[in-house]
């Protein structure tokens, strides 16, 4: 789980710097997106590199959440025998949410993907353009669907900093008070810098700063 949390912590730092360039207007965003697709030509087919990037994805994805449900499936167990001490302890917001905020993160993000890249989904009920820019733009200028975007980051922030901070768990690097703290920093930051990141974009279209 700490290696697939790991590649998905840098996916969304690429991702987030992806949508930052929306704020550089219409011609920066889809230059942008043309690139992710015209990467390794010609010794790659068109798309070929941001195909394999999704694979990657698509198997981490499977295997985070198997050893998700595989790890719940043993809190279940043991929670369940009699003879188990029972203990009382104190856990973080972030922490007591991981599970089902992950449950949450998982169904926006097939609405993401169906929306935006599988069937490309034009909610303001215009046609579906066919300019990456103005599909976001014509998407973030419908505040319901902001509204959902924004909650959805909320639990990302919660997955993340908790998700950064058991992987410096699992390496080893949260044996002193010191570590310990400094590794809860360290989480509640890279989860308020992606989610501020990713925030600012529809934002802005919602605002019309961008249009």
């Amino acid at each position: 789980m700490a290696v697939t949390g790991a590649i998905f912590a840098l996916f969304v730092l690429a991702h987030m710097y992806g949508n930052l360039k929306l704020l550089w207007g219409e011609e920066a965003y889809n230059d942008y997106a043309h690139h992710l697709r015209t990467i390794g030509e010609p010794m790659l087919p068109y798309a070929g590199l941001l195909w394999v990037l999704r694979i990657v994805l698509l198997v981490s994805l499977v295997a985070h959440l198997w050893a998700a449900f595989t790890l719940w499936g043993r809190a279940e167990r043991a929670r369940s025998h009699k003879y188990a001490v029972k203990k009382r302890v104190r856990q973080s917001l972030s922490s007591r949410w991981m599970r089902w905020g992950g449950v949450f993160i998982f169904v926006f993000l097939v609405w993401h993907l169906i929306e935006f890249t599988i069937v490309r989904v034009d909610v303001s009920g215009k046609p579906v353009p066919d300019n990456p820019f103005q599909l976001v733009v014509d998407s973030f200028q419908v505040w319901w669907l902001t509204l959902i975007y924004v909650v959805a980051m909320l639990a990302l922030y919660m997955h993340l900093a908790h998700g950064v901070f058991s992987l410096n768990q699992t390496l080893g690097w949260t044996n002193t008070k010191g570590t310990y703290a400094r590794a809860k920093v360290l989480g509640h930051v890279v989860a308020a810098v992606v989610v501020v990141g990713f925030l600012i974009p529809p934002l802005a279209v919602l605002f019309r700063l961008v249009k």
